[in-house]
């Protein structure tokens, strides 16, 4: 999951500019046939933070093995059930991430 996220270019872009409070974003989706929408960002929690930083690493060419030990700290603190490292699916990770940097917004 973490790796398909960081190679999605618009959400690194994003959380580039969200890193930095006040920032306006211009989201366009031509594909969909939407007005372009303005969206001014607040201050970014630090699960935002922690995926900004883990995508960053993520992108580092000489970084060799990347761990996501504060972003898996910032999801459990949002989502209890991922405490005590049992498996857990997917997309239930990729649910509780998304959810909880929306919920920081």
């Amino acid at each position: 999951v973490l790796q398909n996220l960081s190679q999605t270019p618009v959400l690194r872009e994003l959380l580039k500019e969200a890193k930095m409070p006040g920032t306006t974003v211009k989201i366009e989706s031509p594909e969909l046939f939407v007005e372009p929408q303005l969206i001014k960002l607040d201050q970014p929690g630090p699960l935002t933070l922690a995926m900004y930083q883990f995508l960053t690493e993520m992108q580092e060419a000489k970084k060799g093995v990347v761990t996501p030990k504060e972003l898996f700290a910032q999801v459990c603190k949002k989502a209890i059930r991922f405490k005590g490292y049992q498996q857990q699916d997917s997309h239930e990770l990729l649910r509780y991430l998304l959810d909880g940097m929306r919920a920081e917004e």
